[in-house]
């Protein structure tokens, strides 16, 4: 039997229902290859489906699951998306938690078992490619707090739910999170009591960002439980544990260690069944877990804002009214792990790439052996001279002003492999504006570091005003670099880091600040 004739028989198993979705599955952009291709490839990623496109040629259907303009971290899968994936021959992911989990949860739970479902940058040192730590520092004036989980758990797609059970203080605990859009979702909210809606899934290794808002000043003790939940519905208990917030700038509980400052997270371990908070020493960055009922966070007065006006925030109270707040910091939904997933900022990583997705396409497809090699090789030598291109341009950029400040902590990469530094990445606080402590303190850093420029993505410019402003105010330039999508100017990953090098070069590129 041919595969094409095993692509037609999986696909007639979809159904009538998933034939009426593709229809309106494909937008502009995200189709690939020939209509009497060998392989049928989804990608999570337009980067990712322009690279299997360059080794796949005219063998490979390839749709990506995140729109050209889409952010992988927080784009909602749709019917439609779920239906292509569930005919896919082979899906490419980027792994290290760049997708959105419910990107992934989509792909295991709708893509047939036989079909490979490959995380490229997981292996990537295996094919020549290096991968780094993710750095994080918004040198926030309050405690930087999130949720994370740990220990591995057996079964693809398996999950870590977090659900609240108890609160013991003087008021209300909200914890929420803003999308890209500015929209609210609501995790846990105190006010009707505890259920199982006051509650919130994460991937194994995980960690996200979300705003704490609490309504009265006071001493706080919130009382959360673990579970595991794998795909065909098993769950089991991974232990509880209380945690206490000291809300205002009262007394704390005396006898406890206090984190006021830094970057921290309420962790739950799924090995160790056990809850505490892990924190960042802001100087050294060295990690510490804390015992649950060791430790107090701190929400400090300088963290009291007004509830906005905005009617999809009516749930944290009347508009006006005080509310402490530890901010989520970073736009929409931002879930990620220790090692930084953007790996394809640095070219020579892009090559590793390549290879992996040669290899694979190989297994998935031997017939096309010849072709996908040919393809690859050629690729290969447009990406080395491409990476050569990007090191030469970088390389005009005086030494004092090779410094990054942007809208997104995606060009670590980017830096490390061409002599930049990241100075800082700065995306305001959704749907808050921020404190003039803040708005200063970006002053600072862009006086301090001397930096000619400051740099927006597209698919975030439009969150970025207090940026923009600031920048302007200090009489530096306003530009364009490209992280985790395309748009209408650039469309494909040569073009995407043609364009950065040559951004980065002309806007860095004046001697003197």
């Amino acid at each position: 039997m041919t595969r094409q004739h095993i692509r037609h028989i999986r696909t007639a198993s979809v159904g009538v229902v998933a034939t009426a979705l593709l229809a309106g599955a494909c937008g502009p952009g995200t189709g690939g290859g020939s209509a009497d291709a060998e392989l049928t490839v989804s990608t999570t990623t337009a980067i990712i489906a322009d690279l299997v496109r360059n080794v796949g040629g005219d063998r490979v259907d390839v749709t990506s699951v995140v729109p050209h303009h889409g952010d992988p971290h927080s784009y909602e899968p749709s019917p439609g998306d779920a239906a292509r994936i569930a005919r896919s021959d082979i899906v490419f992911s980027n792994g290290l938690l760049l997708e959105e989990p419910g990107i992934m949860k989509m792909i295991h739970t709708n893509s047939p078992k036989d079909t490979p479902k490959i995380a490229i940058s997981e292996k990537l040192e295996q094919y020549g490619g290096k991968v780094i730590k993710l750095k994080e520092d918004l040198g926030l004036n309050v405690l930087w707090l999130g949720w994370a989980v740990e220990g591995e758990v057996a079964g693809d797609g398996s999950q870590i739910r977090t659900t609240a059970t108890g609160l013991e203080g003087p008021g209300d605990l909200h914890v929420y999170l803003t999308d890209t859009l500015g929209t609210p979702q609501s995790h846990i909210d105190s006010t009707d009591g505890f259920d199982a809606k006051d509650s919130f899934t994460l991937p194994p290794e995980a960690h996200t960002h979300v705003n704490w808002a609490f309504t009265k000043p006071g001493t706080y003790r919130l009382t959360v439980r673990g579970q595991t939940e794998t795909l065909d519905g098993k769950t089991a208990p991974i232990g509880s544990g209380t945690i206490t917030f000291a809300v205002g700038d009262g007394p704390a509980p005396a006898g406890k260690k206090l984190l006021d400052g830094g970057h921290a997270d309420v962790a739950l371990n799924a090995q160790t069944q056990s809850v505490y908070v892990r924190s960042d020493d802001p100087t050294t960055g060295e990690r510490t877990d804390h015992p649950a009922d060791s430790v107090v966070l701190a929400v400090p007065d300088r963290a009291k804002e007004a509830v906005p006006k905005e009617g999809a925030f009516r749930f944290l109270g009347t508009p006006g009214a005080d509310l402490w707040v530890l901010p989520q910091a970073v736009v929409g939904k931002h879930v990620h792990g220790e090692m930084d997933p953007h790996a394809w900022e640095d070219v020579s990583n892009a090559e590793a790439y390549v290879r992996r997705i040669e290899a694979e396409l190989v297994k998935a497809d031997p017939e096309g052996r010849a072709e996908y090699q040919r393809n690859a090789t050629a690729y290969l030598a447009r990406l080395a001279e491409l990476h050569g291109e990007v090191a030469a341009t970088l390389a005009n950029v005086p030494e004092a002003n090779r410094k990054l400040i942007t809208t997104h902590d995606a060009f670590g990469y980017l830096a490390e492999a061409y002599g930049m530094e990241v100075a800082g990445f700065v995306v305001p606080v959704p749907n808050r504006e921020p404190s003039a402590a803040e708005v200063e303190k970006l002053r600072n850093t862009i006086r301090e570091k001397k930096v000619p420029a400051v740099f927006l993505e597209p698919n975030l410019a439009a969150r970025a005003d207090v940026l923009r402003r600031v920048a302007e105010d200090e009489g530096v330039a306003v530009c364009t670099i490209y992280g985790d999508s395309f748009d209408d100017k650039v469309h494909d990953y040569v073009a995407m880091m043609r364009h950065n090098a040559k951004e980065l070069a002309r806007c860095l590129g004046r001697e003197g600040s």
